[in-house]
């Protein structure tokens, strides 16, 4: 097969993140994570993405959507959602793991 031709300012990005393209595939990352988790928090309960709706003040399709990976939430939805889980909302900045 022939293969894909990677300029070496793309890997550089691609590695550091700090091109749009890397800082964008990161949001949607920890999006997509953010999401994950709290599906798996809500299951755990036994709650429908409707009884989080309530709880949170949000919509049962916003719900899915951010549990999907497909909104990147504000602050103050953090905190709804994790005070519905009787959690603390913690945001941490950590240093990048050096390859």
């Amino acid at each position: 097969g022939v293969m894909a031709r990677t300029s070496w300012d793309d890997m550089k990005a691609a590695r550091t993140g700090d091109s749009a393209v890397g800082a964008a595939y990161a949001a949607a990352k920890l999006a997509f994570e953010l999401g994950e988790q709290v599906r798996g928090l809500r299951e755990e309960r036994g709650w429908s993405q409707r009884d989080l709706a309530k709880l949170t003040g949000m919509t049962q399709p916003a719900i899915a959507r951010f549990e999907a990976g497909g909104t990147t939430p504000t602050l103050p939805i953090l905190e709804r959602i994790a005070n519905a889980f009787d959690s603390t909302l913690s945001v941490e900045l950590k240093p990048k793991a050096v390859a």
